[in-house]
């Protein structure tokens, strides 16, 4: 088999990853995304593939993890917050350039892939992969296999609402997607920041609320409880419907470690089971995990339209 080539369009750099047929890496390589140029985001893409290739001397699948996500109406990239990628048929002209089929998946769903294959899920049947970061998104991994669904949202939690509101919810946040209450809103590093604005009139980052809390800040600390409250009855929801073996997270998020205890003493009291052995964990690969899900796209030789 090619060598798996992947390619993960961040907002602020384009980074490349070439796998061997054993998943090692051979390669990588990275370079500033241009910053409002398709054109231009096309054509680093190209020479990075080039360059990989020319150095290895083999040719190589390519998969692509993108912000954002394919319409299943006309193909174009939707939701993207690389805005230049939006209203653009970004694997039409991908596979026009490098002359070849060329993969394509939410950055999301790449996490989820990539923690399936070979991270913190590697040995689950069903692996949900969230990501808690700037944005909440989510995506699932069924037998080594990505699922992406008719609509192309599957795993798509982030814009669900917030179940099981208290007092303590309300009024919900209107998310930037036009709806009131979504759990990106109350989950993302800003909604946790939010959060603590709102409860204590102080503007504070996630990381400077798990500091404070951890030295003994009871104010910080609530906040804390309060989301690991709201993760707890999101992903409750999640293991009721999917009922998935594993839940890694990713994103700056998953780096607090008091989640991988809490969540899941919390979670029980939702979920429909008397026994729950779905595992929370964290990932493995880290900001790595992106590039390696979309090389991993090339995991057996199906076509995906």
């Amino acid at each position: 088999m090619a060598m798996r080539i992947g390619i993960d369009l961040g907002g602020s750099k384009i980074e490349l990853l070439a796998l061997g047929d054993a998943g090692e890496v051979l390669l990588r390589r990275r370079r500033a995304t241009p910053q409002g140029d398709y054109p231009g985001t096309l054509q680093a893409v190209g020479e990075l593939v080039e360059a990989a290739e020319r150095e290895l001397a083999r040719s190589g699948h390519v998969g692509v993890g993108t912000p954002g996500a394919e319409s299943a109406v006309d193909g174009l990239i939707k939701n993207a917050n690389s805005t230049c990628l939006n209203g653009k048929p970004l694997r039409d002209d991908l596979q026009a350039l490098l002359q070849r089929e060329i993969r394509l998946a939410n950055d999301a769903d790449c996490f989820a892939l990539s923690e399936a294959i070979d991270g913190a899920g590697r040995a689950a049947q069903v692996v949900f992969g969230v990501i808690l970061g700037t944005g909440v998104g989510g995506g699932i991994v069924v037998r080594r296999q990505l699922l992406q669904g008719v609509n192309r949202i599957a795993g798509e939690w982030g814009h669900n609402p917030l179940p099981l509101l208290d007092e303590e919810d309300l009024p919900p946040a209107r998310c930037y997607c036009g709806r009131l209450g979504c759990v990106e809103t109350w989950l993302s590093g800003p909604g946790l920041s939010g959060d603590h604005l709102r409860h204590n009139g102080e503007t504070l980052a996630p990381e400077a609320i798990c500091g404070r809390a951890d030295a003994g800040d009871q104010a910080c600390e609530q906040t804390l409880v309060r989301y690991e409250r709201r993760l707890a009855r999101a992903l409750a929801v999640v293991v009721n419907i999917l009922d998935p073996e594993a839940i890694v997270l990713g994103g700056g998020l998953s780096n607090i470690e008091r989640w991988y205890d809490t969540v899941p003493r919390l979670w029980s009291a939702h979920i429909f089971s008397d026994r729950i052995d779905t595992r929370l964990l964290r990932n493995v690969h880290g900001d790595s995990s992106g590039v390696r899900g979309a090389a991993w796209l090339w995991n057996d030789q199906r076509g995906t339209r």
